[in-house]
């Protein structure tokens, strides 16, 4: 018996051998810690890149059916990504499962070593170096305040208590909308708090150069999203490189 995130006692078995990952970064996490133990993984998973397992649709309508079937030990799920009807079907189907829930970067690496504990792992050393990494990056020496966006028609951005807005604030990057009563609200370009930089990943929506920096009228820097919103092994790859890219080449929209 282990407790996930959620407080919630799930019977994992004592040798788990078969897991569905229906979340991204628990894949890649996974899959970069002993890949042969995964079954399945959602269409989104797009990490490891080689990875061949089945693929059970998406996070937000999994095929309870299809997992069902594949008779795994455990299903890896999330909080936020995940709703609660389609575990809880999972779950009364008599399978175990095991909820993160990710929303800063020293929480995130501790629950990814509870998770994967749960599965049976010991630490592996890319979880030992993201720990390491993200806890020698000096304090930032001045910092930014920003819009992020995720979306547009309907214009959205990060909002409150998200694991983005954590990542940015470590990098001395403050979210300008972090006090909105949601997480990803909707908002007007034209009607923002002030701000000195607009954060635009390429996902989920492909801001580029020319989609999306011509909207503001502060600085724009492109990042990439896999880098500012997945937990797992990318965050190893975060430290490296968003530091440089959040104080690197910046456009006017």
């Amino acid at each position: 018996m282990v407790i996930d995130d959620e407080g919630r006692e799930v019977e994992v078995p004592a040798g788990v051998e078969r897991i569905v990952s229906i979340v991204p970064s628990l894949t890649e996490a996974v899959g970069a810690t002993d890949r042969s133990r995964l079954v399945a993984a959602t269409d989104w998973c797009t990490h490891p890149a080689d990875l061949d397992v089945p693929r059970v649709r998406g996070t937000k309508n999994p095929d309870v059916e299809a997992i069902v079937a594949l008779e795994p030990d455990l299903v890896l799920a999330n909080q936020e990504e995940n709703k609660p009807g389609d575990l809880q079907r999972l779950r009364d189907a008599g399978l175990a499962v095991y909820v993160t829930d990710i929303r800063t970067v020293d929480g995130g690496l501790d629950s990814l070593g509870r998770m994967l504990a749960a599965c049976g792992f010991d630490e592996p050393a890319w979880l030992a170096e993201a720990r390491r990494l993200w806890a020698a990056l000096p304090e930032p020496a001045e910092r930014r305040r920003a819009v992020v966006p995720i979306w547009r028609k309907p214009w959205m951005a990060c909002g409150s208590d998200t694991f983005t807005g954590a990542v940015l604030a470590r990098l001395g990057v403050d979210n300008v909308l972090a006090g909105s009563p949601e997480r990803y609200p909707r908002f007007d370009p034209a009607d923002l708090p002030a701000h000195d930089l607009v954060v635009l990943p390429d996902e989920p929506y492909l801001f580029t150069a020319a989609d999306g920096p011509e909207a503001f009228t502060a600085p724009s820097v492109l990042v990439s999203g896999r880098l500012l919103t997945w937990y797992g092994p990318s965050l190893v790859e975060a430290a490296r490189v968003l530091p440089e890219a959040l104080g690197g080449r910046e456009r006017r929209g």
